[in-house]
């Protein structure tokens, strides 16, 4: 017998919780619920969460990418990441985990490098002074595509061995 446990953990939810809106995290926290699986929100803040063994809370301290860095440490394949931030997207895609941003966009290991490069330019437009915009108003619509691409992730690891 050996001391290493090479069993797999069950899938957690890691999410960016600094700019994630609280329809997403209410979501997400029902979902812990229904579901009981681990959901951790990451914040360079104090997170309030609900009184639930499957939901809690990190306090990262430190810099500009605390949290990013923390999500990316700790996430590992079969695992979900919600996040906004295409850079963090792409750190957790290698390690093989999910990831989806809270409007239910799913990033792919096919579909990030062009979302990176625009990314990138939209910072070099800002950069040069040029108004760009923001992102629309997060909705109905947004919550529910959210939602929908959960329940498929939550569906998909109940399928899998």
């Amino acid at each position: 017998m050996t001391d290493t446990d090479t069993s797999p953990r069950p899938p957690r939810i890691w999410v960016d919780a600094d700019a994630c809106p609280g329809p997403v995290k209410e979501i997400l926290f029902r979902a812990a619920e229904r579901t009981q699986m681990q959901v951790t929100l990451v914040a360079n803040q104090w997170l309030r969460t609900p009184g639930s063994r499957f939901v809690r809370a990190i306090q990262v301290q430190g810099g500009f990418d605390a949290a990013d860095d923390a999500i990316a440490e700790r996430a590992g394949p079969g695992d979900l990441v919600v996040t906004q931030d295409i850079p963090l997207a792409s750190r957790v895609l290698a390690k093989g985990a999910d990831a989806v941003n809270p409007r239910g966009e799913r990033f792919t290991p096919d579909n990030i490098a062009e979302r990176l490069s625009v990314r990138d330019f939209m910072e070099e437009l800002r950069g040069a002074g040029v108004q760009t915009g923001g992102p629309a108003a997060f909705g109905a619509r947004d919550r529910q595509a959210f939602a929908n691409q959960l329940d498929g992730w939550v569906a998909r690891r109940k399928q899998a061995p």
